[in-house]
């Protein structure tokens, strides 16, 4: 109740990756679009590609057609970006959340390296403190200077420049020099982040270009090579195909000599007049390129960490320096018979976090042997999926018929404006058609 219609803004309620990928997809096809269209070249499954549609079109002004055979296009202005932008509260957000995510993140990887040396410092002080706490007060002050100078070889004010230069993530990253000591501590022993982050959305792209470019019909051996499956030796079974045909509403069909094809007949419809490569195309000619499409998909491997390898040897030696110094001042604490204060009881209080940060550096340990497992996993389905396209480049005789047979069951309409029957730019009444054969050709369909 009191809620105008409009008011809302539509898209705002998509993720922001479906919307993201669904714009640049229309602007790829110059803003009219069919919903095959959207989802094959952003990789989204259909009803995600039609809400994101139906949601750019109820904020930014566009209208649909129809056309004879009752397809729906999809058409928006020339400046609908701008109109989307500026009707949108969360998408002029969003840039200053991704900064203050970036630099949070960026914040605790230094901070992480940063702990080391404070943890070092911290321990080894309160040894030399618990050591010398029955000297007298000159002789502590002599300590505690010369225990200055050891800060400053442990710890290099360099290091932490970044607290006072904003741009300097920024400008770490367009360079190629190593990471500075206080990052690298957090690189290895949590490693850098997973490097196919976003590959399945790319895995989707290259699956919904390849069908699109082929006539929207393609065998199960032309697309084992973007999918997760075992090398043709060890299995003959076609079921990798099944998230494909529920993503993008494809069926089997059976040729006339008993092969299984896969027809996907929302992407055969296109908005767009861009030819594509001959529909006959396979054989050698696909060991390149497949109509602009990557031949196979291929993970990367993990990366240990992205130190050099000084970083990698200091960071061990400081990790180890601060454990031992750990285990060592545990022992001192047990059996000091002078009762904490000051100094030494807020590091009594502050123990269990110094051991809790000493124990991650058996991380990097145990993430070696994980990682190793998850790289020879990534090389053998990558090998697999390799097998499957090197198979496509000389394929023996009943595969290159079936691959023929594909080609000529394909078929790409192209939905040009001579075809459109009905818009809602226009009133009905404006519109050049009989409304009887209008509303008998709409309850057929």
């Amino acid at each position: 109740a009191g809620i105008r219609p409009g008011s809302v803004v539509e898209t705002d309620r998509l993720p922001s990756d479906v919307r993201n990928r669904a714009i640049e997809a229309v602007d790829s096809y110059g803003a009219r679009v069919t919903i095959g269209d959207v989802a094959s070249r952003a990789g989204l499954k259909l009803d995600e590609a039609e809400r994101a549609l139906q949601a750019l079109a109820a904020d930014t002004g566009g209208f649909l057609e129809v056309s004879d055979e009752g397809d729906v296009l999809y058409v928006f202005p020339r400046d609908y970006r701008s109109k989307l932008a500026a009707k949108s509260l969360r998408m002029k957000i969003e840039p200053l959340l991704d900064k203050l995510k970036e630099a949070t993140a960026y914040l605790i990887r230094v901070s992480f390296g940063t702990a080391l040396i404070a943890s070092i410092v911290i321990v080894y002080t309160t040894i030399i403190a618990l050591i010398t706490s029955r000297s007298d007060e000159d002789n502590r002050g002599r300590r505690g200077r010369s225990y200055d100078s050891s800060f400053t070889f442990f710890f290099r004010p360099s290091d932490l420049f970044w607290y006072w230069d904003p741009y300097y993530y920024r400008r770490r990253q367009m360079s190629k020099d190593r990471m500075n000591f206080v990052e690298s501590v957090f690189s290895f022993v949590f490693g850098d982040g997973n490097p196919n982050q976003g590959i399945e959305e790319e895995r989707w792209k290259l699956i919904g270009e390849y069908i699109t470019s082929n006539g929207g019909v393609v065998t199960a051996e032309e697309l084992a090579p973007y999918l997760d499956v075992l090398p043709t030796e060890e299995t003959d079974d076609e079921s990798f195909i099944l998230p494909v045909l529920l993503r993008y509403d494809g069926h089997p069909e059976v040729d006339d000599e008993g092969n299984i094809l896969y027809r996907f007949p929302s992407l055969q419809k296109t908005a767009s007049s861009r030819r594509v490569g001959r529909l006959e195309y396979v054989g050698k000619k696909w060991a390149k390129w497949v109509n602009g499409v990557e031949r196979y998909f291929k993970e990367k491997k993990w990366q240990f960490s992205k130190t050099g390898p000084s970083e990698k040897a200091m960071v061990i030696g400081l990790g180890a320096l601060n454990l031992f110094g750990v285990v060592v001042l545990d022992s001192m604490l047990r059996n000091t018979t002078v009762t904490p204060r000051g100094f030494i009881s807020f590091v009594a209080d502050l123990f269990p976090l110094l051991q809790t940060y000493a124990a991650f550096f058996a991380i990097p340990f145990f993430r070696w042997f994980l990682l190793r497992k998850t790289n020879a996993d990534i090389e053998k389905r990558n090998q697999a999926r390799q097998q499957r396209a090197q198979a496509l480049e000389l394929p023996d005789p009943s595969l290159r018929r079936k691959l023929l047979n594909a080609r000529d069951m394909a078929r790409r309409t192209v939905i040009g404006s001579d075809r459109i029957v009905y818009s809602t730019e226009e009133d009905f009444s404006e519109q050049d058609y009989e409304g009887r054969d209008w509303d008998q050709r709409f309850r057929e369909l």
